[in-house]
């Protein structure tokens, strides 16, 4: 599964938006799996149910991550192939997951042949990538004739959880660094389940369909701060940007805002919402 097709619109398929991508991510593989892996666990079910995977099903888990759609995907009896642009997380999923066979791989250009899978899976990728109509053109690409094409993003405006940090950083004068990119205008759009389905239509995909998912994840405050303090994410650079001088005083302004979502255990109570969208190839 090697012989991919190469682009012959003469498109550049990596974008500034990317290089920082691989750049936040580098090495990060160990701190999102004690950290943000079991919130973007969430819809895994669902996404496997929406891409139609059961026992026997060719699959693709694209952007695998720690390997949690990967594994349920196993469990499933399918046969699962899993792919990210970071090595660790490859490594992660190879060691999670011995039933999948994961290698390093970045859209758009991914290594495997026209019509391969019953089903590509992409959970959170798309949020990843500099040219997200260009990343689900090369998912129908892989995908057989009537085989099903699953993606979630993250939904924009985020619910109150999603936000918490960013406005802790806001409070104290935090900024996105000058280094990190944002997605060109021309690449982007709106995050709602229209402006998903519409992308998916973009790209090729017939009757795509998109829902909003909504869920409370509960975590301690020092575990939900810890992912952004190790640098994950593009939140993770903006609370970095000031120091250990910048990161203390957001941290006291989280304390504070976590006041909001605290159960009486002490634990957060953090509304979430993403999209799920699918179609066929």
């Amino acid at each position: 599964m090697t012989d991919a097709a190469a682009p012959t619109d003469g498109v550049a398929r990596t974008t500034p938006f990317d290089h920082a991508e691989r750049r936040i991510w580098s090495g990060k593989a160990e701190a999102y799996a004690a950290t943000y892996a079991r919130l973007c666990a969430y819809p895994a079910t669902a996404l496997l149910d929406a891409a139609e995977v059961g026992p026997g099903a060719r699959v693709l888990d694209v952007g695998c991550g720690s390997g949690t759609v990967s594994a349920a995907a196993v469990a499933r009896g399918a046969s699962v192939y899993a792919a990210d642009a970071d090595p660790g997380m490859v490594a992660a999923t190879r060691r999670a997951v011995p039933g999948a066979t994961a290698q390093i791989a970045r859209l758009p250009e991914l290594p495997y042949a026209n019509d391969t899978f019953d089903a590509v899976v992409g959970n959170f990728v798309l949020n990843h990538v500099g040219r997200p109509l260009a990343a689900l053109a090369e998912l129908r690409r892989i995908t057989r004739p009537g085989g099903r094409v699953a993606v979630t993003i993250w939904r924009s405006p985020g619910a109150p959880g999603q936000t918490l940090i960013g406005r802790a950083a806001q409070a104290v004068g935090l900024t996105r660094p000058a280094w990190l990119p944002a997605l060109a205008p021309e690449d982007d759009f709106p995050r709602t389940p229209e402006g998903l389905a519409a992308l998916l239509e973009a790209a090729g995909l017939f009757g795509a369909e998109c829902a909003e998912v909504a869920w409370e994840h509960r975590c301690d405050p020092d575990t939900w701060w810890a992912g952004a303090e190790r640098g994950i994410g593009a939140i993770g650079q903006v609370l970095n940007s000031g120091g250990a001088e910048g990161r203390a005083a957001a941290r006291r302004a989280y304390d504070d805002l976590c006041a909001e979502f605290h159960t009486p255990e002490g634990l957060l109570v953090l509304p979430h919402r993403a999209l799920l969208a699918t179609g066929a190839a």
